[in-house]
């Protein structure tokens, strides 16, 4: 039998950019602490913990972690690419589901480089050899950065079946700067307008300009999910649970299509949603706050597909119709999102849960979406695997 998960605590740190904060460890530790903070929890409480980074070396979660209390707690460390978080997160909410614990932590930090992402291990065969050699095959351009390659390429394959313009990536853009002058938490808090991210530096004639990808950032995040017996217990809240949350993983499609979108993730992504609207028996019109994975602008337009809040070949007209922002049919990215809050890979998908969470106990301050009661968070990596989780208020 599976049992109902509470988020009862989340906390965050300030999101920097490369070089201007604190190391990993320090982000991590800070994250715990104000998690558990936020649930009224002593770590000593806590049962086992799910610790999530992409760049460092091996049981960082335990260096992290040590900073917060040595109490001889399972540390499970996690790397899933830029689903990392979610990962940790949903393997959380799996052991407490299950009855395997009662109160286990999710933890998140990233402490990133500047630049393109690249691969650290080039004597040995590359997660992403199929990938690169799809995107060879569909897109060239061997001059660009992989993750461009990847995602502008989906874009691109948007642009061509739809007639999509490239003003309408660049609208996208523009509300998440607008959405992140009001989080205090992003990396970036300028508010552009949608001629400035067309304005800007031209990274794919007609398909990407510079200020349609993410930066790379560095901070932390992390969330305490408890049984409700657990809670009853302690005296903690329940206001927000987990109604339901689905990973997928490739299939022969990503490559067989022949679709630079699903490459990157769209087959995984609309597989996962469904899973989850059949687990919550809610549809996508009962969601009112949705963080999704915006690493670029483009896989933001491309998801409101693939999560069902727009049919197929529909996303500009829900952009244009102001259906992704405050007044609309969804609030799409209230923290910001990747593009403006930043994309510290680890922490990634806990940040989302972050926001997520504090919209549905109505907390979320000058974020907050009037009326917030489902939310749907996304978060993706490609190599690949998918997260897809539904809250509601209790």
């Amino acid at each position: 039998m599976s049992r109902k998960v509470f988020v009862a605590g989340v906390g965050m740190t300030s999101f920097t950019k490369p070089g201007a904060g604190p190391a990993y460890d320090v982000l991590g530790a800070e994250a715990a602490r104000k998690a558990l903070a936020d649930a009224g929890v002593a770590y000593t409480q806590v049962q086992q913990v799910y610790a999530g980074y992409v760049y460092g070396d091996s049981t960082c979660g335990q260096k992290a972690l040590y900073q917060v209390g040595m109490t001889g707690v399972p540390v499970f460390n996690v790397n899933n690419n830029c689903s990392t978080g979610s990962t940790a997160l949903f393997l959380a909410r799996q052991a407490v589901a299950s009855g395997a614990a009662d109160c286990v932590l999710a933890l998140g930090f990233e402490q990133m480089r500047r630049g393109a992402l690249g691969t650290n291990f080039d004597d040995r065969p590359s997660p992403f050899a199929a990938f690169d050699e799809a995107t060879d095959a569909l897109v060239g351009m061997p001059q660009l950065p992989l993750a461009i390659r990847y995602f502008a390429g989906a874009g691109a394959s948007h642009m061509k079946k739809y007639g999509t313009p490239l003003k309408a990536f660049a609208k996208v853009r523009a509300k998440a700067s607008r959405h992140a002058v009001n989080n205090p938490l992003a990396v970036l808090r300028t508010e552009l307008s949608t001629e400035d991210v067309l304005n800007s530096q031209v990274l794919w004639p007609d398909v990407m300009t510079r200020l349609m990808a993410c930066p790379p950032t560095c901070g932390g995040a992390a969330a305490l999910l408890t049984s409700g017996e657990f809670a009853k217990a302690k005296g903690l809240r329940t206001d927000v649970y987990i109604a339901a949350q689905a990973m997928t993983t490739d299939r022969p499609d990503t490559f067989e299509s022949g679709d630079m979108m699903d490459v990157v993730g769209f087959g995984m992504t609309r597989e996962a949603a469904r899973q989850v609207y059949e687990q919550a028996g809610v549809g996508p019109e009962e969601i009112t706050v949705i963080e999704l994975h915006d690493c670029f602008a483009q896989n933001e337009l491309i998801s409101y597909e693939a999560l069902g809040l727009c049919g197929d070949g529909e996303a500009v007209k829900l952009i244009d119709d102001g259906d992704n922002t405050y007044g609309g049919r969804f609030v799409v990215n209230p923290s910001g999102g990747l593009l403006s809050k930043g994309h510290p890979l680890g922490a990634t998908g806990l940040a989302q849960c972050y926001e997520l969470t504090r919209q549905m106990r109505g907390t979320a301050e000058k974020t907050q979406v009037e009326g917030a009661r489902v939310a749907l968070q996304h978060n993706l990596g490609l190599g690949g695997a998918c997260v897809v989780t539904l809250y509601q208020a209790a």
